[in-house]
Protein backbone atom coordinates (compact mmCIF):
# COMPACT_ATOMS: atom_id res chain seq x y z
CA UNK A 1 0.00 0.00 0.00
CA UNK A 2 1.25 3.48 -0.89
CA UNK A 3 0.27 6.28 1.49
CA UNK A 4 0.82 10.02 1.17
CA UNK A 5 0.86 12.17 4.31
CA UNK A 6 0.00 15.82 3.73
CA UNK A 7 1.32 17.85 6.67
CA UNK A 8 3.11 20.85 5.28
CA UNK A 9 3.81 23.11 8.28
CA UNK A 10 4.68 24.46 10.80
CA UNK A 11 7.76 22.96 12.43
CA UNK A 12 6.07 21.95 15.69
CA UNK A 13 2.99 20.67 13.87
CA UNK A 14 5.09 18.47 11.59
CA UNK A 15 6.85 17.03 14.65
CA UNK A 16 3.51 16.36 16.35
CA UNK A 17 2.43 14.29 13.34
CA UNK A 18 5.45 11.96 13.48
CA UNK A 19 3.75 9.22 15.57
CA UNK A 20 1.61 8.52 12.49
CA UNK A 21 4.70 6.99 10.85
CA UNK A 22 5.19 4.38 13.56
CA UNK A 23 1.46 3.69 13.61
CA UNK A 24 1.26 3.03 9.86
CA UNK A 25 4.32 0.80 9.88
CA UNK A 26 2.89 -1.20 12.79
CA UNK A 27 -0.30 -1.71 10.76
CA UNK A 28 1.67 -3.18 7.83
CA UNK A 29 5.41 -3.34 7.26
CA UNK A 30 4.86 -3.28 3.50
CA UNK A 31 3.21 0.16 3.69
CA UNK A 32 5.21 2.76 1.75
CA UNK A 33 4.90 6.28 3.17
CA UNK A 34 5.63 9.54 1.35
CA UNK A 35 5.30 12.97 3.01
CA UNK A 36 4.38 16.32 1.45
CA UNK A 37 5.92 19.17 3.47
CA UNK A 38 7.18 22.73 3.08
CA UNK A 39 10.79 22.93 1.91
CA UNK A 40 11.99 24.59 5.14
CA UNK A 41 10.96 21.55 7.18
CA UNK A 42 11.89 18.82 4.70
CA UNK A 43 15.36 18.26 6.28
CA UNK A 44 13.62 17.07 9.43
CA UNK A 45 12.26 14.10 7.47
CA UNK A 46 15.21 13.51 5.15
CA UNK A 47 16.73 10.03 5.52
CA UNK A 48 14.02 9.09 8.02
CA UNK A 49 13.90 5.28 8.08
CA UNK A 50 10.08 5.22 8.03
CA UNK A 51 9.66 7.70 5.16
CA UNK A 52 10.11 6.49 1.60
CA UNK A 53 10.11 9.89 -0.07
CA UNK A 54 9.87 13.53 1.03
CA UNK A 55 8.16 15.87 -1.43
CA UNK A 56 9.06 19.49 -0.72
CA UNK A 57 6.76 22.43 -1.44
CA UNK A 58 8.38 25.79 -2.25
CA UNK A 59 5.26 27.84 -1.53
CA UNK A 60 7.01 31.00 -0.31
CA UNK A 61 9.41 31.07 -3.26
CA UNK A 62 6.54 30.53 -5.69
CA UNK A 63 4.54 33.37 -4.20
CA UNK A 64 7.48 35.75 -4.32
CA UNK A 65 7.91 34.97 -8.01
CA UNK A 66 4.24 35.65 -8.81
CA UNK A 67 1.08 33.86 -9.89
CA UNK A 68 2.48 31.96 -12.87
CA UNK A 69 5.38 30.61 -10.83
CA UNK A 70 2.94 29.47 -8.14
CA UNK A 71 0.73 27.74 -10.70
CA UNK A 72 3.67 26.12 -12.48
CA UNK A 73 5.29 24.92 -9.25
CA UNK A 74 2.06 23.50 -7.86
CA UNK A 75 1.29 21.78 -11.16
CA UNK A 76 4.71 20.12 -11.24
CA UNK A 77 4.17 18.80 -7.71
CA UNK A 78 0.72 17.49 -8.60
CA UNK A 79 2.04 15.71 -11.69
CA UNK A 80 4.70 14.05 -9.58
CA UNK A 81 2.15 12.98 -6.97
CA UNK A 82 -0.21 11.49 -9.52
CA UNK A 83 2.56 9.38 -11.01
CA UNK A 84 3.04 7.63 -7.65
CA UNK A 85 -0.34 5.88 -7.68
CA UNK A 86 -1.22 6.43 -4.03
CA UNK A 87 -3.82 4.19 -2.39
CA UNK A 88 -4.51 6.58 0.49
CA UNK A 89 -3.92 10.28 1.17
CA UNK A 90 -3.95 11.42 4.80
CA UNK A 91 -4.56 15.17 5.08
CA UNK A 92 -3.34 16.00 8.58
CA UNK A 93 -3.32 19.78 7.99
CA UNK A 94 -6.96 20.55 7.37
CA UNK A 95 -6.62 23.84 5.48
CA UNK A 96 -7.26 24.96 1.92
CA UNK A 97 -3.68 24.49 0.71
CA UNK A 98 -3.40 20.94 2.00
CA UNK A 99 -6.84 20.20 0.58
CA UNK A 100 -5.73 21.35 -2.86
CA UNK A 101 -2.85 18.86 -2.99
CA UNK A 102 -4.94 16.13 -1.33
CA UNK A 103 -7.68 16.48 -3.94
CA UNK A 104 -5.37 16.33 -6.95
CA UNK A 105 -2.91 13.71 -5.66
CA UNK A 106 -4.78 11.04 -7.60
CA UNK A 107 -5.91 8.73 -4.80
CA UNK A 108 -9.51 7.54 -4.68
CA UNK A 109 -9.45 7.35 -0.86
CA UNK A 110 -8.63 10.66 0.82
CA UNK A 111 -8.91 11.03 4.60
CA UNK A 112 -9.18 14.25 6.58
CA UNK A 113 -11.00 15.98 9.42
CA UNK A 114 -14.75 16.55 9.53
CA UNK A 115 -16.37 19.98 9.67
CA UNK A 116 -15.58 20.38 13.37
CA UNK A 117 -11.91 19.50 12.90
CA UNK A 118 -10.81 21.35 9.77
CA UNK A 119 -9.04 24.69 9.97
CA UNK A 120 -10.66 25.98 6.75
CA UNK A 121 -13.94 24.66 5.38
CA UNK A 122 -12.83 24.29 1.69
CA UNK A 123 -10.69 21.39 2.89
CA UNK A 124 -13.90 19.37 3.21
CA UNK A 125 -14.23 19.36 -0.58
CA UNK A 126 -10.95 17.45 -0.95
CA UNK A 127 -11.62 14.41 1.21
CA UNK A 128 -13.76 11.32 0.69
CA UNK A 129 -13.67 10.19 4.34
CA UNK A 130 -14.05 12.85 7.04
CA UNK A 131 -13.01 11.72 10.49
CA UNK A 132 -14.73 13.00 13.62
CA UNK A 133 -12.67 13.58 16.74
CA UNK A 134 -13.60 12.44 20.24
CA UNK A 135 -12.69 13.78 23.68
CA UNK A 136 -9.65 11.50 23.79
CA UNK A 137 -8.24 13.17 20.67
CA UNK A 138 -7.57 16.52 22.37
CA UNK A 139 -3.80 16.40 21.85
CA UNK A 140 -2.67 17.39 18.36
CA UNK A 141 -0.79 14.10 17.92
CA UNK A 142 -3.94 12.17 18.79
CA UNK A 143 -5.82 14.16 16.16
CA UNK A 144 -3.35 13.02 13.51
CA UNK A 145 -3.53 9.44 14.73
CA UNK A 146 -7.33 9.50 14.48
CA UNK A 147 -6.97 10.08 10.73
CA UNK A 148 -4.38 7.30 10.47
CA UNK A 149 -6.60 4.83 12.36
CA UNK A 150 -9.50 5.53 10.03
CA UNK A 151 -7.36 5.14 6.91
CA UNK A 152 -5.38 2.06 7.98
CA UNK A 153 -6.93 0.15 10.91
CA UNK A 154 -5.03 -2.27 13.09
CA UNK A 155 -1.87 -0.40 14.05
CA UNK A 156 -0.43 0.50 17.44
CA UNK A 157 -0.58 4.13 18.59
CA UNK A 158 1.38 3.81 21.82
CA UNK A 159 4.19 6.22 20.87
CA UNK A 160 4.16 9.51 22.78
CA UNK A 161 6.21 11.34 20.14
CA UNK A 162 8.56 10.82 17.21
CA UNK A 163 10.44 8.89 16.11
CA UNK A 164 13.01 11.34 14.74
CA UNK A 165 16.11 10.24 12.87
CA UNK A 166 19.39 11.99 13.75
CA UNK A 167 21.70 12.26 10.77
CA UNK A 168 25.10 10.73 11.56
CA UNK A 169 27.04 13.53 9.87
CA UNK A 170 25.06 16.17 11.78
CA UNK A 171 25.62 14.30 15.04
CA UNK A 172 29.35 14.29 14.34
CA UNK A 173 29.44 18.03 13.63
CA UNK A 174 27.55 18.81 16.82
CA UNK A 175 29.72 16.51 18.95
CA UNK A 176 32.87 18.16 17.64
CA UNK A 177 31.53 21.64 18.29
CA UNK A 178 30.47 20.74 21.83
CA UNK A 179 33.89 19.26 22.48
CA UNK A 180 35.50 22.46 21.21
CA UNK A 181 33.44 24.38 23.76
CA UNK A 182 34.52 22.00 26.52
CA UNK A 183 30.99 20.65 26.88
CA UNK A 184 29.81 17.07 27.16
CA UNK A 185 26.20 15.84 27.48
CA UNK A 186 25.30 13.58 30.41
CA UNK A 187 28.41 14.66 32.33
CA UNK A 188 28.79 15.88 35.91
CA UNK A 189 27.29 19.26 35.00
CA UNK A 190 23.90 19.03 33.23
CA UNK A 191 23.85 20.48 29.72
CA UNK A 192 20.66 22.51 29.26
CA UNK A 193 19.36 24.27 26.16
CA UNK A 194 17.21 27.38 26.63
CA UNK A 195 15.18 28.48 23.60
CA UNK A 196 13.61 31.91 24.03
CA UNK A 197 11.93 32.28 20.63
CA UNK A 198 8.39 31.50 19.45
CA UNK A 199 6.44 32.29 16.29
CA UNK A 200 3.86 34.39 18.19
CA UNK A 201 4.93 37.10 20.61
CA UNK A 202 2.04 36.09 22.89
CA UNK A 203 3.64 32.67 23.39
CA UNK A 204 6.89 34.07 24.77
CA UNK A 205 7.99 34.10 28.38
CA UNK A 206 9.29 37.40 29.77
CA UNK A 207 12.93 38.07 28.79
CA UNK A 208 13.89 39.11 32.34
CA UNK A 209 12.63 35.75 33.56
CA UNK A 210 14.83 33.92 31.05
CA UNK A 211 17.78 35.92 32.33
CA UNK A 212 17.01 35.07 35.95
CA UNK A 213 16.47 31.40 35.12
CA UNK A 214 19.80 31.13 33.28
CA UNK A 215 21.65 32.70 36.22
CA UNK A 216 19.99 30.30 38.69
CA UNK A 217 20.68 27.22 36.57
CA UNK A 218 24.37 28.10 36.44
CA UNK A 219 24.78 29.21 40.05
CA UNK A 220 22.49 26.74 41.85
CA UNK A 221 22.74 23.63 39.65
CA UNK A 222 26.22 24.09 38.15
CA UNK A 223 24.56 23.65 34.78
CA UNK A 224 26.09 24.39 31.42
CA UNK A 225 23.63 26.51 29.46
CA UNK A 226 23.34 26.81 25.68
CA UNK A 227 21.09 29.42 24.05
CA UNK A 228 19.57 28.55 20.67
CA UNK A 229 17.94 31.01 18.29
CA UNK A 230 16.40 31.19 14.83
CA UNK A 231 15.92 34.87 13.96
CA UNK A 232 17.92 38.04 14.53
CA UNK A 233 15.42 39.15 17.18
CA UNK A 234 15.90 35.84 18.99
CA UNK A 235 19.68 36.18 18.70
CA UNK A 236 19.41 39.63 20.32
CA UNK A 237 17.43 38.11 23.19
CA UNK A 238 19.98 35.30 23.55
CA UNK A 239 22.72 37.90 23.71
CA UNK A 240 20.87 39.66 26.55
CA UNK A 241 20.45 36.36 28.43
CA UNK A 242 24.14 35.54 28.01
CA UNK A 243 25.09 39.01 29.26
CA UNK A 244 23.04 38.48 32.43
CA UNK A 245 25.18 35.41 33.18
CA UNK A 246 28.45 37.26 32.54
CA UNK A 247 28.78 35.21 29.33
CA UNK A 248 28.72 31.89 31.20
CA UNK A 249 25.72 30.88 29.08
CA UNK A 250 26.90 30.26 25.54
CA UNK A 251 25.08 31.23 22.35
CA UNK A 252 24.84 28.30 19.95
CA UNK A 253 25.49 29.28 16.31
CA UNK A 254 22.63 29.08 13.85
CA UNK A 255 22.98 25.81 11.96
CA UNK A 256 20.88 23.73 9.54
CA UNK A 257 17.84 21.89 10.90
CA UNK A 258 19.57 18.45 11.04
CA UNK A 259 22.29 19.96 13.28
CA UNK A 260 19.69 21.52 15.58
CA UNK A 261 17.99 18.13 15.83
CA UNK A 262 21.31 16.48 16.67
CA UNK A 263 22.00 19.06 19.40
CA UNK A 264 18.54 18.85 20.96
CA UNK A 265 18.72 15.06 20.90
CA UNK A 266 22.03 14.97 22.75
CA UNK A 267 21.62 17.42 25.66
CA UNK A 268 20.20 16.65 29.11
CA UNK A 269 17.22 19.02 29.02
CA UNK A 270 15.52 21.58 26.79
CA UNK A 271 13.50 24.51 28.18
CA UNK A 272 11.24 26.65 26.00
CA UNK A 273 7.71 27.78 25.31
CA UNK A 274 5.30 26.26 22.76
CA UNK A 275 7.88 26.19 19.97
CA UNK A 276 9.33 23.80 17.41
CA UNK A 277 12.67 23.10 19.16
CA UNK A 278 10.88 21.90 22.31
CA UNK A 279 8.80 19.47 20.29
CA UNK A 280 11.86 18.32 18.33
CA UNK A 281 13.66 17.60 21.60
CA UNK A 282 10.71 15.57 22.89
CA UNK A 283 10.52 13.57 19.65
CA UNK A 284 14.25 12.89 19.92
CA UNK A 285 13.82 11.53 23.45
CA UNK A 286 15.20 14.49 25.42
CA UNK A 287 13.36 15.63 28.58
CA UNK A 288 11.70 19.04 28.30
CA UNK A 289 10.22 21.80 30.44
CA UNK A 290 7.84 24.03 28.51
CA UNK A 291 5.68 27.08 29.18
CA UNK A 292 2.20 27.69 27.70
CA UNK A 293 0.36 30.97 27.66
CA UNK A 294 -2.07 31.46 24.77
CA UNK A 295 -1.89 27.81 23.68
CA UNK A 296 -3.04 24.74 25.59
CA UNK A 297 -0.45 22.43 27.16
CA UNK A 298 -2.99 19.59 27.11
CA UNK A 299 -3.30 19.98 23.33
CA UNK A 300 0.24 20.96 22.32
CA UNK A 301 2.61 19.98 25.11
CA UNK A 302 4.99 17.01 24.92
CA UNK A 303 3.40 13.98 26.55
CA UNK A 304 4.90 11.41 28.86
CA UNK A 305 6.75 11.27 32.19
CA UNK A 306 9.92 12.91 30.84
CA UNK A 307 8.14 16.19 30.12
CA UNK A 308 6.79 18.94 32.35
CA UNK A 309 4.40 21.57 30.99
CA UNK A 310 3.47 24.76 32.85
CA UNK A 311 0.25 26.55 31.90
CA UNK A 312 -0.29 30.26 32.57
CA UNK A 313 -2.62 30.50 35.61
CA UNK A 314 -4.78 33.30 34.17
CA UNK A 315 -8.42 32.37 33.73
CA UNK A 316 -8.34 33.40 30.08
CA UNK A 317 -5.47 31.04 29.21
CA UNK A 318 -5.34 29.45 26.69
CA UNK A 319 -6.90 32.11 24.45
CA UNK A 320 -5.13 31.56 21.07
CA UNK A 321 -4.73 35.32 20.63
CA UNK A 322 -1.78 36.75 18.75
CA UNK A 323 -2.36 40.18 20.29
CA UNK A 324 -3.76 40.89 23.73
CA UNK A 325 -4.06 43.86 26.08
CA UNK A 326 -3.12 41.52 28.97
CA UNK A 327 0.07 40.34 27.29
CA UNK A 328 2.43 41.96 29.80
CA UNK A 329 0.68 40.39 32.77
CA UNK A 330 0.39 37.02 31.05
CA UNK A 331 4.09 36.93 30.10
CA UNK A 332 4.99 37.10 33.78
CA UNK A 333 2.28 34.81 35.13
CA UNK A 334 4.47 31.68 35.12
CA UNK A 335 7.10 32.29 37.79
CA UNK A 336 10.82 31.64 37.57
CA UNK A 337 10.51 29.57 40.75
CA UNK A 338 8.00 27.20 39.10
CA UNK A 339 10.15 26.72 36.00
CA UNK A 340 13.29 26.25 38.10
CA UNK A 341 11.51 23.64 40.23
CA UNK A 342 10.37 21.81 37.10
CA UNK A 343 13.96 21.80 35.80
CA UNK A 344 15.24 20.39 39.09
CA UNK A 345 12.60 17.67 39.07
CA UNK A 346 13.46 16.77 35.47
CA UNK A 347 17.15 16.45 36.28
CA UNK A 348 16.64 14.32 39.41
CA UNK A 349 17.53 10.66 38.73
Amino acid sequence: MKVLIVKTSALGDVVHALPVLAYLKSAGRDIQIDWLVEEAFAPLLADHPLVNRVIALRTKAWRRAGFFSTFSGAWQVIRGLRRQGYDRVLDLQGNSKSGFFTLFAGASKRFGFDRNGVREWPNLLATTCRVGLCAGDQHVSRRALAIARAAVPGGSDERWAGPLHVNAAAAGRVARHLKGLGLAPHAEHPLIVLHYGTTWSTKRWRLAFWQELAVRLISALNAKVLLTWGTEAEKKAATAIAAATAQQALIWPKRPLPDLLALLGSVDLVVGCDTGPVHIAAAAGTPTVSIYRVTDALRNGPRGPKHRCLQAPLGCSPCLRKQCERDERCSGSVSVDSVFSAVKASLDP
